[in-house]
């Protein structure tokens, strides 16, 4: 019998009665339906007492926007394709992340505060400490509003894994459940952090933390994780098409007879002419492990090996190590650990100035299992930079052209003295020291800092308008240089360019206001480039709100 479910009955009946008594009264009636609307919220899952941060109060009366600083720029690429930094809470980022890139990002990697009691979460300006009672409800409030606009920003392949340890695991992947489904989730993975915590005999020592993946629909699949040379013993083979193992083409195990796949029971021919068919050692006839054409594709390629012993002939199938993978699993012990991880940190910035970095390999691997060659990957607890590492690590490994975009605060200064200048040594290989780190890994760098302008402005729409630079050159990995990308605002400026098209000879792209409205000549001069008409969705929705409230 569900109690719960008659006690809330009770209580409605109760309600339908108090209502009647009261139908003239609004404030009684509107105080009704809000407690009526409660008793009727979701009878299983997740629940807690909501809370608002400042950031969110701010965005009632100021709207979001980038602004860049343009003495960070890192110009080191041969292509024209940008990655971004961008400091400022991750909520205004965010909010503006949903008009350039929704639906756009493959990977998502966040190392969210863990929420520990101690001095790693804060919320409001103040650290969240074991002694308050809102602590959890705090951290999934603040942990809410991020995964709902993460959950708009990935892709329909797209994949979002979320570091995390056992204070708010539990809590998080029903949160997870709610805003990606859960029959999205895609596993829990537990990494070995190596460096054990906890201490005496009263707890277990953790020496794990975990990876939560979802994913945005069906659609999203996991590649391969490539051999390591552990994986690679097997593989004791060699030719000269390189290193192979082999194994018995017979089927073995279960469903491996005759009966159980006709077509897969043939003869092939030994090398000595012999017709030889899959016999088991007890003298019942078996099967192959494919069908006849795919046995005669496997020898033209030369994936077929004929042993000789006192029984007959033998068939094997032969499988070469080279572009081998593995299907990950959830238990990643091989992969270096935060002491690891704060050594190489400490390596590239010359100091130690950060706690606890996630280590590139776990990074590398994730993005490994998740993306291809051109994905698009988003960091916005991006801490110490990892994140841009990894990506700029493997597009020098592989060749690939991956982009990412970080978003961090600055808090303590972490943007300006830890992540920028991580990923701009990476990327130039000088310290800002002068000293040399590597050789460096080419690559775009932007950075924007998150700003604000009034609802109340006089002339909104003209001061939203100074940052729509900002918003095109995020959306489309490029800089607006005048030169190969150009913006054009108004008819002024359309003649202008008009007037001097000579001028231009290397225009790639020209991003064009919806109010501007080419003439014919202008269409023809510019028939041979790209024009894309800069969207009204940046600042359309901000402009209609402001314009109900007049």
């Amino acid at each position: 019998m569900n109690l719960s479910q008659k006690k809330r009955q009770r209580m409605l009946d109760l309600l339908s009665r108090i209502r009647d008594e009261h139908k003239n009264d609004e404030d009684m009636l509107i105080a009704i339906n809000e407690i009526e609307s409660e008793l009727n919220a979701k009878k299983y899952g997740l629940v807690w007492e909501e809370h608002e941060e400042a950031v969110d109060v701010k965005m009632r009366t100021h709207i979001p926007v980038f602004t860049e600083d343009p003495d960070k720029e890192i110009t080191s690429a041969l292509d024209d394709n940008y990655n971004f930094l961008l400091e400022g809470d991750n909520l205004h980022s965010l909010y503006l992340l949903e008009k350039t890139h929704k639906g756009r990002i493959d990977v998502i990697y966040i190392d969210p505060p863990y929420n520990t009691g101690g001095k790693d979460f804060i919320y409001d300006d103040s650290y969240v400490d074991k002694s308050d009672g809102f602590r959890h409800s705090k951290w999934l409030s603040f942990m809410t509003h991020r995964l709902l606009l993460a959950h708009q920003l990935l892709s329909d392949k797209g994949l979002i894994f979320i570091s995390i340890d056992d204070n708010e695991v539990a809590q998080l992947k029903m949160l997870c459940n709610e805003i990606f489904g859960e029959m999205n989730f895609r596993g829990q993975i537990a990494r070995a952090t190596g460096t054990p915590t906890g201490q005496g005999n009263a707890i277990i020592s953790n020496e794990i933390d975990y990876i939560l993946v979802y994913a945005r629909s069906d659609l999203a699949v996991f590649n391969g994780i490539p051999f390591d040379e552990e994986d690679a013993k097997i593989y004791n083979l060699e030719d000269q098409y390189g290193r192979y193992l082999i194994r018995p083409l017979r089927k073995t195990g279960g469903e491996d007879r005759r009966e159980d796949r006709p077509s897969m029971y043939y003869s092939v021919k030994a090398p000595d002419g012999t017709d030889v068919f899959p016999i088991a050692p007890s003298g019942y006839e078996s099967r192959w492990r494919c069908q006849e054409s795919t046995y005669k594709e496997l020898l033209n390629n030369h994936r077929i090996e004929w042993k000789n012993d006192k029984s007959g002939w033998k068939v094997y199938q032969k499988f070469y190590l080279e572009g081998r993978t593995k299907q990950p699993g959830n238990l990643w012990i091989g992969i270096e650990g935060n002491k690891k991880a704060t050594i190489t940190l400490k390596d590239i910035l010359g100091v130690n100035t950060f706690s606890f970095p996630k280590s590139v390999g776990l990074i590398k691997q994730i993005i490994q299992v998740s993306a291809d060659t051109g994905s698009i990957i988003l960091d916005f607890f991006a801490g110490s930079g990892t994140t841009a590492q990894a990506v700029l690590e493997l597009n020098q490994q592989d060749g690939g052209h991956r982009k990412f975009i970080l978003c961090t605060n600055n808090e303590n200064n972490i943007c300006s003295e830890v992540t920028y200048p991580r990923v701009k040594t990476v990327i130039t290989g000088k310290r800002d020291d002068g000293s040399i780190y590597s050789d460096g890994i080419p690559a775009n760098l932007k950075y924007y800092r998150t700003d604000f302008v009034a609802r109340d402005e006089e002339y909104l729409s003209d001061a939203l308008l100074e940052h729509i630079k900002e918003m095109i050159e995020l959306e489309n990995a490029v800089k607006i240089d005048g030169s190969n990308y150009i913006m054009v605002l108004d008819e002024e400026e359309a003649d202008e360019l008009a007037q001097n098209w000579s001028k231009y000879p290397n225009v790639k792209a020209i991003y064009v206001s919806s109010d501007v409205l080419f003439t014919t000549e202008q269409t023809k001069i510019f028939a041979d480039t790209q024009v894309y008409i800069i969207p009204d969705y940046y600042f359309e929705f901000d402009l209609r709100q402001e314009e109900k409230v007049w």
